[in-house]
């Protein structure tokens, strides 16, 4: 029994709540002994149980000695024939043969002889060595070193089918096909075994004793290994190890097994989940085992996983996760978590329970596979609490997210013409914050190829007329707006809409003055539903009473409007004759666009009722039927609206810097800044819209994006900040009053940026959180999963140059990502920054095996750190190590993880981490 440390809760009972789930622990245990005592690891037991023959014993041992016995040459004779029998042939195939220095060939013998470079090839088997030596008498093969002043040299190869072995000797029986090896080398899939005396059995048995084992990639000098008194191996399916214990660097350790089975099979195969097991003390959970399962390897196209958490408090857990391709077809993986946390124990006041979940389906489907129709799907779905929660999965960079979003999507194309198009549609957006949840279920959209019906049958169109061209569209819906409360339930459906929406956009352009393009349009929108609203004024209650009407219903609308546009170029050139200036010219291109449109009053779907007050005095209120419709209702105001746009392009030509290159380079000083505004005819007042202003580009070599925008009025403020029909500067003001402003900037730089051998990286973290639907560029921290270690990027530096120096690194690789947001907001008078804030995340690598990063921010508005993590790697060649940090914040926590690279030996490892105390959050 052990004793828990005192906590804020004095009256809490100090003892390790393992009393509270005694039966259910108890029940635990029994089934786990009884699991272990029936179940089998990788290998099954046959479905049916046949009764064997009975086969006489062989009592005979074969050894090294008898291997090498010369056997004894015996020639029956038939008494009644005078010829006798043939005898077997000693080689059944053709054997090759060579060496560099000599082959010699002794017949008294029956040897051949053969040195330095040495080569037989039989069969399927081949060996290399300095010296091989064949007696075809007692059908051996021995190979073996070249000793010379220096040591010895050409070891031999023996290679068999795809098994290869390296030992320093061997003995082959090319009739029996067993061998004795001595001080053999060889490789399974990583896995590396040195055993000093080796039993060929058969083609596929070796039998190894004293072995040592390891995935070390030096085998000379591993920094660690296994040690086993005996060891079977049958390669591309099996190990088999006895009692085995493990060195690091030669040391013995207490890390010892009695016995190991590692399935060494190229194909996928089924079998039990090793968990992982620890304590959770930031929410009074108790010990747990987590992660733990079985790994189902259906077939090749598709395979489960089922894991499971269990705490000593009553939590638990599971997750399952699926994988499926078919190659030229489709692809795609399934995810689905489920938890039921307790905080603490029964009976105590700070006890909490939550049931949270996640779905994750993401599917996509090869573009060859079908031309015509496409299926695509990208679900994220659950508890809204479910980032915020959980305690054994990915959320490092998602619970900052705060929004879920999913889509599940099938088109249609049906050739002809003119070709028609078809896609159906879900899909879900789920506010985390509020809980509230948008569903269409689904969104169906048909449309028309673009019909041009005065096109000339040959040769391009000209002229308004055969430019006219027109396009039928239409989009229904079922919407329903809910909340993660009732998600689920039959409430979630009383305020679905139903509405259905068909367009009729008909368009032509051509040119005028050869410069100037116009285009004229007019839209058709008919819009359906199957609920109206019916007011009226209650006068004994003094209230106003909506009625819903359910039934089908229309209404029309339309508008008609042109716009004219063209393009000028402006060069200012700074060459001059016999000067070589760095920038050559600038370039600015300026866009014009002048628009018009108007939109009749859709009166005759307006109703009226009449309100009377306290004082008897009566007043019209106005209302359409259509006001909750699903696409809106149709407006009773008139519009005739002359809309202005303006977008700008500046660059440069720049002399490039290598005086190879004879054409200047081109640099962009602004890739946009575009201004708007438009002005309402039929208004009586506050006929100018504000103007707008957006713009972006690209500096530092392209490094850094800055995007900016802002708004300016030009009508002034009453004294209760309400926009009046007063210009700004006729109030003693300026011409326009800016009323809001935002500038985003984001840098990513690293020591690849210089040297102009930068790539982008796409790691398993990131696509993971992509999937997820957080950030992945490591601003909100990097990602991590408990479950599941792949996602750090550990072999990010296979594949690079290193230096020779392991401890040493010259270049220091380091990267740098900022993110800059500012927002102003003065609307009415508020002159205030609603945001202001700073993101960095970045890494650096101390030595080629060395890694450090920290991702964090600062709000200069509420003057205090962002959500901050700090984090470092240890690359131990064959091992693993990281740690993150979370310093501070209430979700402030820390992981510890070393463990074994590869895949067979990942079990092998200790993990060990401080969770958030998620009741500081609640």
């Amino acid at each position: 029994m052990a004793f828990q440390k005192p906590s804020h809760t004095f009256t809490k009972i100090h003892l390790k709540g393992l009393r509270t789930n005694r039966i259910n622990i108890l029940f635990l245990l029994s089934f786990t002994v009884f699991i272990n005592t029936l179940s089998f690891a990788q290998e099954l037991p046959k479905s049916s149980v046949s009764i064997p023959a009975k086969k006489p014993i062989d009592t005979t041992k074969i050894t090294a000695g008898e291997i090498v016995k010369l056997p004894v040459n015996t020639t029956e004779t038939d008494s009644t024939k005078k010829d006798s029998l043939k005898k077997k042939e000693f080689l059944t195939g053709i054997v090759k043969y060579r060496a560099a220095d000599y082959v010699s060939m002794n017949q008294k013998k029956q040897k051949i002889y053969m040195y330095n470079e040495a080569e037989v090839l039989y069969e399927d088997m081949e060996i290399k060595a300095g010296i091989i030596e064949i007696d075809y008498s007692k059908n051996l093969v021995y190979a073996g070193r070249i000793k010379d002043s220096t040591g010895y040299s050409q070891r031999p190869v023996f290679t068999q089918g795809e098994n290869v072995i390296e030992p320093d000797s061997i003995v082959f029986n090319t009739e029996t096909k067993k061998a004795i090896v001595f001080n053999s080398k060889t490789e399974q899939q990583g896995f590396k075994v040195y055993s000093p005396i080796t039993k060929k059995e058969n083609d596929s048995v070796y039998f190894m004793k004293n072995s040592k084992f390891t995935t070390a990639e030096d085998e000379e000098d591993p920094e660690y290994q296994f040690v086993t008194s005996k060891m079977k191996l049958v390669p591309n399916k099996k190990v088999i190890v006895g009692p085995t214990y493990m060195e690091i660097y030669g040391v013995p350790t207490p890390i010892a097994l009695p016995f190991a089975f590692f399935p060494m099979t190229q194909k996928q195969t089924s079998g039990i989940i090793f968990p992982s097991f620890g304590e959770d003390t930031g929410n009074d959970r108790g010990y747990f085992i987590q992660n733990g399962g079985y790994y189902f390897a259906i077939n090749d196209y598709l395979d489960l996983a089922v894991l499971g958490d269990y705490y000593t408090n009553g939590s638990y857990g599971l997750r399952i996760e699926n994988n499926y391709a078919k190659r030229y077809k489709y692809r795609g993986n399934v995810s689905f978590r489920y938890e039921n946390l307790l905080n603490s124990e029964r009976g105590f006041s700070d006890f909490t329970q939550s049931t949270i979940y996640n779905l994750r389906w993401s599917h996509s489907q090869d573009s060859k596979a079908n031309p015509n129709a496409r299926f695509s799907a990208s679900v994220n779905l659950g508890s809204s609490s479910y980032y915020q929660e959980s305690v054994n999965q990915l959320n490092q960079s998602n619970f900052l997210n705060n929004t879920l979003a999913s889509s599940v999507s099938y088109s249609k194309t049906f050739a002809g013409e003119p070709q028609v198009n078809l896609s159906l549609t879900a899909s879900h957006s789920q506010n985390t914050n509020t809980g509230d949840i948008n569903l269409t279920l689904p969104t169906l959209q048909t449309s028309i190829g673009r019909v041009y019906p005065f096109a000339p049958k040959t040769g391009s169109k000209k002229g308004v007329i055969q430019n006219i061209n027109f396009q039928v569209t239409s989009r229904g819906e079922y919407s329903i707006v809910t909340n993660d409360s009732i998600f689920g339930k039959s409430e979630m459906f009383d305020d679905a809409k139903v509405g259905m929406k068909h367009s009729l956009p008909i368009t032509t352009n051509f040119k005028v003055f050869d410069y100037f393009s116009v285009s004229a349009n007019a839209n058709l929108d008919e819009n359906w539903t199957l609920k109206t609203v019916k007011k009226y004024y209650d006068q004994t209650n003094e209230e106003e009473v909506s009625i819903d009407q359910n039934g089908f219903d229309r209404f029309l609308t339309y508008n008609v409007g042109a716009s004219i546009g063209t393009t000028i170029y402006g060069m200012f050139n700074f060459e001059k004759e016999g000067k070589d200036p760095r920038i050559q010219a600038i370039r600015h291109v300026i866009r014009p666009s002048l628009s018009y449109s108007i939109t009749p009053a859709f009166d005759q779907y307006y109703e009226t009722y009449d309100v009377v007050d306290a004082d008897g005095t009566t007043s019209e209120v106005e209302y359409t039927r259509f006001e909750n419709s699903l696409y809106g209702s149709p407006s009773n105001r008139y519009s005739s609206s002359v809309g202005l746009s303006i977008g700008n392009n500046l660059e440069a030509k720049i002399r490039a810097k290598d005086s190879t290159k004879t054409e200047p380079e081109k640099v962009f000083i602004l890739n946009n800044l575009n201004f708007s505004t438009a002005y309402d005819l039929a208004a009586d007042s506050l006929n100018i819209s504000p103007v707008r202003v957006s713009g972006g580009t690209q500096i530092l070599n392209n490094k850094m994006s800055i995007n900016f925008g802002m708004t300016l009025n030009p009508y002034a403020l009453d004294s209760n900040n309400n926009v009046v029909n007063t210009f700004n500067i006729d109030n003693g003001g300026s011409l326009f009053r800016l009323t809001s402003a935002n500038l985003t900037m984001s840098y990513t730089l690293s020591n690849d940026s210089f040297s102009g051998d930068e790539s982008a990286e796409d790691s398993a973290a990131s696509r993971e959180s992509a999937r997820s639907g957080g950030r992945t560029d490591d601003l909100f921290g990097r990602s991590e999963d408990y479950a599941d270690k792949r996602l750090s990027d550990q072999d990010k530096n296979k594949d690079k140059k290193e230096e020779k120096n392991d401890f040493y690194n010259y270049k220091m690789p380091w990267s740098l990502r900022l993110a800059y947001s500012a927002n102003y907001n003065n609307t009415q008078r508020q002159n205030e920054i609603s945001s202001h804030s700073l993101m960095f995340s970045g890494d650096v690598d101390l030595s080629p095996r060395w890694s450090v990063g920290a991702s964090s921010g600062y709000d200069f508005l509420n003057q205090g750190f962002t959500y901050t993590q700090l984090r470092f790697e240890r690359d131990l060649l064959s091992w693993r190590m990281n740690f993150s940090w979370i310093p501070f914040s209430d979700r402030s926590s820390w992981n510890f993880f070393i463990g074994i690279k590869s895949s067979m030996l990942s079990d092998l490892k200790y993990d060990q981490r401080k969770r958030a105390d998620r009741s500081v959050g609640n």
